[in-house]
C-alpha cells in the first residue's frame, strides 16, 4: 500500500509518519508535500498512491485546491484540526474525516474501513474508486427553472456565469439569456462542479469554457474576456484568488 503524506507542519508529519509504521507495518510512506503546489507537482510527475493522508490547511492555501488543480480519484483520509470542512472533504474522495490530535486508535479505524472497502471490491482500483463516487455527493447537471406559468430546463454545460445583482442570483447561458435563481451564489457554488466553475469574485460564478483570456489589471487582479460579452468589473478575478484561479485554469 503506496501513501501519500500531505502535512504542512514537520512534528505532526513525523507523528503521522510514525502512527502510519505502527497501525500499518505493510504501508510504504512514498512522499510527504507540505503545499498545495507540491501536492500538485507531485502527483502530476509521480501519478497517484494508494491512499493518501491530508491536512486540510496547508502553507499556501486549503487542500481543496489540489483536487481543484489535478484530477485525483485516490482515496483520502483527511487530518485536520478542523471539523467546519467535513460535508466537502465527503465530495472529494474522502473515506475517513480524523481530527486532531489523531491518535493510534483512529488512524487503524480509518485503515480498516480502507482495507475493507478494497477487499470488497477487490478487482481493483477502478472497482474501488466506483465506490467512492457512490460516496460522493453529486454535482447538478441541469438547473429547471421558472419562466412565469413555463418551465424551462437548462444544462449546466450551457451556463456561461452566474452573477449576483441587488440581492437577486441569476444565470446567463451560452444563447445570452438571464434567468433568475431561487438559490443564493454560496449555495449554486455547492451544487457545480469546481473543475468547471470557478467564484473569481464575490458576485460571479464562471464556466471554465466561457473563459477567452486574461488581461492584467490593477492591484494585481485579472480582468477575464468572455466570450460574447463586453469587459466589466464583474469579470475581474479578485486578488487573493488570482494564483488559484491560474492554477485552475492551467490543468
Amino acid at each position: 500500500m503506496k501513501v501519500l503524506l500531505v502535512e504542512d507542519e514537520k512534528p505532526a508529519a513525523q507523528k503521522m509518519a510514525r502512527l502510519l509504521k505502527q497501525t500499518a507495518p505493510d504501508a510504504d510512506l512514498v512522499a510527504t508535500t507540505e503545499t498545495v503546489e507540491d501536492t500538485v507537482n507531485w502527483l502530476q510527475e509521480n501519478g497517484e498512491p494508494d491512499l493518501i493522508l491530508m491536512d486540510i490547511h496547508l502553507d499556501d492555501g486549503l487542500c481543496f485546491e489540489i483536487f481543484d488543480t489535478v484530477k485525483v480519484t485516490a482515496p483520502v483520509i483527511f487530518t485536520t484540526a478542523y471539523d467546519e470542512y467535513a460535508v466537502r472533504a465527503f465530495k472529494v474522495n474522502s473515506i475517513d474525516y480524523l481530527l486532531k490530535p489523531v491518535g493510534e486508535e483512529d488512524l487503524r479505524k480509518a485503515l480498516d474501513k480502507y482495507r475493507a472497502i478494497h477487499e470488497k471490491y477487490h478487482y481493483g482500483q477502478a472497482g474501488y474508486r466506483h465506490l467512492l463516487q457512490e460516496f460522493s455527493a453529486a454535482y447538478k447537471s441541469r438547473f429547471l427553472l421558472k419562466i412565469g406559468s413555463r418551465y424551462k430546463s437548462v444544462s449546466v454545460n450551457q451556463i456561461k456565469y452566474i452573477f449576483s445583482s441587488e440581492g437577486n442570483v441569476f444565470l446567463q447561458n451560452t444563447d445570452g439569456q438571464a434567468f433568475a435563481l431561487e438559490f443564493s451564489l454560496d449555495h449554486v457554488q455547492k451544487l457545480l462542479d469546481p473543475a468547471d466553475f470557478f467564484r473569481i469574485n464575490r458576485n460571479c460564478l464562471i464556466h471554465i469554457d466561457a473563459v477567452e483570456e486574461m488581461v492584467a489589471y490593477s492591484s494585481s487582479r485579472l480582468q477575464l474576456h468572455v466570450k460574447e460579452e463586453k469587459p466589466q468589473e464583474m469579470f475581474v478575478v479578485s486578488r487573493d484568488r488570482v494564483p488559484e484561479f491560474k492554477r485552475w485554469m492551467d490543468r
